[in-house]
C-alpha cells in the first residue's frame, strides 16, 4: 500500500480546506459581500455536490480510469480558480464557483474509492490514512490564523492556488492503472436501485442530509461570528484546528471503536453530540473555555460519523458500485444538506444571528 502517497493527497486536499473553510467567508466579507450573498455563494459551492460526484462516479465506474478522472478534476479545478485573481462581480463569482466546484467534486469521493482499493482487506486502517487530511487542515487553519493577524486576508486566493496545484501533483504520484470497467448499464442500474431502495440506505442518506444541514451555520458563519465576539484571527484559526485535532485522535482509534460498537451506535452517538455542540455554540460562545469544549465535539459531529458512514457504504455497496456509493453519500450530505444549510444561514443570519445555531440543533 502506498501509504505516504495516499496520505500526502489527503494532507494537501484538507490543507486547502483548512485555508478555505475558516477564512473564505471572512475574505468575502472583506471584499464587501453581505450575509445573504455569502450564504448564496456557500450554497452554490456545496450545491454542485448534489450532482457532480454522481457524474464523475459514473465516468470512473464505466471507464475504469478513476485516477485519471481525479487528476482531470484536480487540474481543472486549479486552473479555473485562477479567475479569482480578477475583479469579479457577485454573479461572476457565483459562476466561477459552479465551474470550480464541479471539477473539485470529482476529486475526494473518487479518491476515497482508490484508498479503499489500495487498503484491500486492511480497510479498517482507513482512518490512519485519512488522519493526515486532518493534520493538513490543522497546519493550514492554525498557521493562516497567525498569518492573517499580520498580513491582509487578500493573500488567501494565492495561498489556495498553491495548495490546489499541490493536490494535482499528489494525484500524479498515484498509480493510474485502469480498473475493471462496468459496461452493462441496464443490469448495473437495476442492481444499484435495489441497493438504494433499502430502508437502511435511504434512511442513512436522510440522516446525512440533516447532519450536514445542521453544519450550515458553522461552515458559513462561525468565523464571522467569532470575530464579531472580538476573537482574533489567531484564536479563530486555533478553534478550527482544535476541532480537527480532536478528529485526528478519533481517527487513530476509530478502527477499534467500529470493531467494538459497530456502525449504528456510533452514528446515533454522533447525532446526539452534534445537537449538544450547536446548542453550546449558539448560547455560550462568549466563554472561550466553553467554545474549546464545543470544538472537541467535532470528533463526533464529523470524525466518528464520517468513518462510520464510509464503513457503512463499504459494507452495503459492492466494489463495482463503490464510486456511486461514495457519490450518493457526498451528494446527500455535503451537497444537498450543506447547500440548504448554507442558504438558510445566509437568509436568516441578519435576523436570528447566533440563534441560527439553535435552528441547527433542532435539525
Amino acid at each position: 500500500m502506498p501509504y505516504w502517497r495516499l496520505s500526502g493527497f489527503y494532507f494537501f486536499f484538507f490543507a486547502a480546506m483548512g485555508a478555505f473553510v475558516p477564512f473564505w467567508n471572512l475574505y468575502l466579507q472583506n471584499e464587501g459581500f453581505d450575509a445573504r450573498q455569502i450564504g448564496i455563494l456557500s450554497a452554490v459551492f456545496m450545491g454542485t455536490r448534489i450532482f457532480a460526484p454522481n457524474i464523475w462516479a459514473w465516468v470512473a465506474d464505466t471507464t475504469g480510469y478513476r485516477v485519471l478522472v481525479i487528476r482531470i478534476g484536480a487540474l481543472t479545478a486549479a486552473l479555473s480558480f485562477t479567475a479569482i485573481l480578477l475583479d469579479l462581480s457577485f454573479f461572476a463569482l457565483a459562476g466561477l464557483f459552479v465551474v470550480f466546484s464541479f471539477f473539485w467534486n470529482a476529486v475526494l469521493a473518487q479518491f476515497e474509492v482508490v484508498t479503499l482499493h489500495f487498503l484491500g482487506d486492511q480497510y479498517a486502517k482507513y482512518s490512519r490514512v485519512r488522519l493526515w487530511g486532518s493534520i493538513g487542515f490543522i497546519v493550514a487553519a492554525s498557521g493562516l490564523g497567525v498569518v492573517f493577524n499580520y498580513y491582509n486576508i487578500t493573500l488567501l486566493p494565492i495561498i489556495l492556488l498553491v495548495l490546489l496545484a499541490s493536490i494535482f501533483v499528489c494525484t500524479c504520484l498515484i498509480d493510474g492503472s485502469r480498473e475493471t470497467a462496468h459496461a452493462d448499464q441496464s443490469q448495473s442500474f437495476s442492481e444499484l436501485w435495489a441497493i438504494l431502495r433499502q430502508p437502511a440506505i435511504w434512511g442513512f442518506f436522510a440522516v446525512c442530509f440533516l447532519l450536514q444541514f445542521s453544519h450550515g451555520p458553522y461552515y458559513t458563519f462561525y468565523s464571522i461570528y467569532m470575530e464579531e465576539l472580538n476573537y482574533s484571527s489567531t484564536v479563530v484559526g486555533l478553534l478550527w484546528s482544535l476541532g480537527v485535532a480532536a478528529e485526528v485522535g478519533i481517527f487513530i482509534i476509530m478502527h477499534k471503536l467500529l470493531s467494538r460498537f459497530g456502525v449504528r451506535p456510533i452514528l446515533l452517538a454522533s447525532l446526539v453530540l452534534a445537537t449538544l455542540r450547536w446548542l453550546v455554540i449558539g448560547t455560550m460562545a462568549d466563554s472561550l473555555w466553553i467554545l474549546l469544549a464545543a470544538q472537541l465535539l467535532h470528533a463526533a459531529t464529523f470524525g466518528t460519523f464520517h468513518c462510520a458512514g464510509i464503513e457503512l457504504i463499504r459494507q452495503r455497496f459492492p466494489a463495482k458500485f463503490a464510486g456511486q456509493g461514495q457519490a450518493f453519500y457526498s451528494a446527500s450530505s455535503f451537497g444537498l444538506g450543506g447547500a440548504v444549510g448554507a442558504y438558510m444561514s445566509g437568509t436568516l443570519w441578519d435576523t436570528l444571528h447566533s440563534g441560527i445555531f439553535i435552528v441547527a440543533a433542532l435539525a
